[in-house]
């Protein structure tokens, strides 16, 4: 498919889950393999494409399985967001929290962590939106 044809309104659509435990009151991160389109991008948010046959929340519930082996209860919508760089893909950012399993690095994913929502920032190489970051925040 050549985005280029279509007008504005035409995005990839990248899922994301700020996956967080209320009781020990941190996040869920991911340790990326390399990816060769970000190659600056290591630690992430669990996320990926959805397939578009199902409701974005049911596919982020199964990107979230088999990227962490946990299931997880969609809670909300935190924030979206376009690219200047990149016009065609938007990101979604979800809260999200585990309900069951067991944690596993999965599919591109080599470790896994659970920080303070405040010490995310650490570990991402790639820039975090401002409204990202407060929303962190509000979560300490």
């Amino acid at each position: 498919m050549e985005l280029a044809k279509f007008d504005k309104g035409v995005f990839l659509v990248n899922l994301l889950a700020i996956i967080y435990d209320k009781n020990t009151k941190k996040i869920l991160i991911g340790k990326r393999e390399k990816d060769p389109h970000i190659k600056k991008l290591t630690w992430c948010f669990p996320g990926g494409r959805p397939n578009y046959e199902e409701d974005l929340e049911v596919n982020l519930k199964y990107i979230i399985r088999t990227k962490t082996g946990l299931e997880a209860d969609v809670k909300e919508i935190v924030f979206a967001k376009t690219y200047p760089e990149k016009k065609e893909f938007l990101s979604i950012y979800y809260l999200v929290e585990p309900s069951r399993g067991e944690e596993k690095p999965g599919e591109n994913i080599n470790e896994l962590k659970w920080v303070k929502p405040t010490e995310v920032k650490r570990y991402f190489t790639t820039s975090l939106h401002p409204k990202v970051l407060e929303f962190l925040k509000s979560l300490s």
